[in-house]
């Protein structure tokens, strides 16, 4: 029998008012159904509005330590469940085994990084005008935060944006992504183990309408921090604004990365291969246009094919190279942009089709796809596919790929592979995105530094991850004392 998992509301486990459930099943084989989880009401979402925000005064009179403390007991819990973590993550988003397991071991980092900042969280001293007076500067907690999260990464994200909310004093209502919720839920079980009081971080599942929209207009709830479509962020933004709660948004991307005569084509083609296709493309800072220059264009472009070409494809369990689509919607969303790019003009080179037999009978399965001939104006390089399709624009020189890396509304990942200091430099100055990377993939973050995007990406005010997600979820207090 699957498990049935439930909501955690006030220090329990809670079926929803509804009685209704939803199922959740593996990407790579329907028939394997991982867990089914409550289908939640608005009035669901209340009581655990109202449970984050009865406790939220004790949780910011707690001191800093002892909140570290728990978090830091989480991430050991989690080290020591880690097996099952990763397995369950492969089995409800299809990730490979490896992939999975750096996820994980993501979570766990984050635990313990903001454990520390938990430690150390405080205020600043100023000198005052007069002597015989003190100013300090006093952070403290915004109050209830909903924190609604995507299923890309669906134990990393809770985990970068629960901790640094929970580490600075504030309550919590977790709405995952229903593609893939039990990730989260298991990492829901790791802090309530480590000794959460009741109230502190809440857990409801169900529909995005329904859980988001009461999270996002509920007068209790102070902030909201959403990853997702560009799309459903603007919905949240412009709801949350009406009662001028505090917004953090980590949307789409278009990521390029542009590769010039003085690169390593063979390093390009890995660092491209490995953007695009890592984690199926199913990345927002997945590399979704490669913008080469002329003089290597040939070259890079044999070698993509052959790169891609050579990817083992298979249920993630078994740790190929890639795994399959999240779900059958996803699938057949790259299947449709392959029929858009094809009628657009551009030139399939390898890629394109569905894996539907033998032991990709029952999954979501695709090829790494490729096209060239690719116009700027062309849709694939303009839309954000989230599957692993690549499309590679040959450019003249290096301005002109720099205008190409910017001719979108997106901004949030870009890189270049190149020896040239100079190309370097203006690159890093001028291309419009929140993380740029040099003769490095567009994938992979580190914890301790800022992340997000520009454009419609992001709505740029507040960065998430380090130091910055701590500011997101702190005001500050300005006190001065004349003794």
């Amino acid at each position: 029998m699957p498990t049935e998992h439930r909501n955690y509301c006030n220090g329990e486990w809670v079926a929803s008012e509804s009685g209704e459930t939803f199922t959740v099943t593996n990407p790579a084989a329907e028939t394997d159904v991982v867990g089914r989880l409550p289908y939640s009401t608005e009035s669901d979402t209340e009581w655990a509005i109202d449970a984050a925000a009865d406790a939220q005064e004790e949780w910011a009179n707690t001191s800093g330590p002892e909140r570290g403390r728990i978090l830091r007991d989480a991430g050991v819990i989690a080290g020591d469940r880690k097996d099952e973590l990763v397995e369950t993550l492969v089995r409800e988003e299809g990730k490979t085994r490896s992939e999975a397991a750096g996820e994980v071991q993501r979570a766990i980092d984050i635990l313990f990084y903001y454990a520390e900042k938990a430690r150390d969280h405080g205020g600043t001293s100023k000198p005052a005008s007069a002597s015989d007076r003190q100013i300090q500067t006093k952070k403290e907690p915004l109050g209830v935060a909903g924190l609604i999260t995507p299923w890309n990464y669906p134990i990393a994200i809770p985990a970068w944006k629960l901790a640094p909310a929970l580490a600075t004093g504030n309550t919590v209502v977790l709405k995952p992504a229903s593609q893939a919720p039990i990730s989260a839920k298991k990492l829901v079980e790791c802090l309530d183990d480590a000794g959460l009081p009741p109230g502190v971080l809440n857990f409801v599942t169900g529909s995005g309408s329904t859980i988001g929209s009461t999270l996002v207009s509920h007068d209790a709830v102070d902030a909201i921090s959403f990853t997702g479509s560009s799309k459903t962020g603007d919905v949240v933004y412009q709801e949350a604004a009406e009662d001028q709660k505090r917004v953090q948004l980590e949307m789409g991307g278009k990521n390029p990365t542009v590769v010039m005569p003085s690169a390593d084509v063979d390093d390009a083609v890995d660092i491209v291969g490995a953007g695009a296709f890592g984690v199926t493309g199913q990345a927002c800072t997945a590399a979704s246009r490669a913008i080469v220059h002329e003089d290597v264009a040939d070259e890079f472009l044999d070698g993509v094919v052959e790169y891609a070409e050579s990817l083992d494809i298979g249920p993630g369990l078994e740790d190929p190279d890639m795994g399959p689509h999240v779900s059958e919607s996803e699938l057949e969303v790259t299947l449709d942009y392959v029929d858009v790019a094809d009628d657009d003009g551009a030139t399939l080179e390898t890629g394109g089709d569905a894996l539907s037999d033998g032991e990709y009978d029952s999954g979501h399965y695709v090829e790494p796809t490729v096209f060239s001939d690719v116009d700027t104006e062309m849709r694939i390089a303009q839309e954000e596919v989230f599957g692993p399709l690549l499309s590679v624009i040959e450019v003249s020189d290096f301005e002109e790929a720099l205008d190409v890396a910017n001719d979108t509304e997106y901004g949030l990942s870009a890189s270049i592979v190149s020896e040239n200091a100079d190309e370097i430099g203006a690159f890093v100055d001028g291309v419009e995105s929140g993380v740029v990377k040099v003769n490095e993939k567009t994938t992979g973050l580190e914890l301790h530094v800022p992340f997000g995007g520009m454009k419609d990406s992001s709505n740029e005010l507040y960065r998430e991850q380090g130091d910055a997600g701590v500011d997101f979820f702190t005001t500050t207090k300005t006190v001065y004392s004349n003794y």
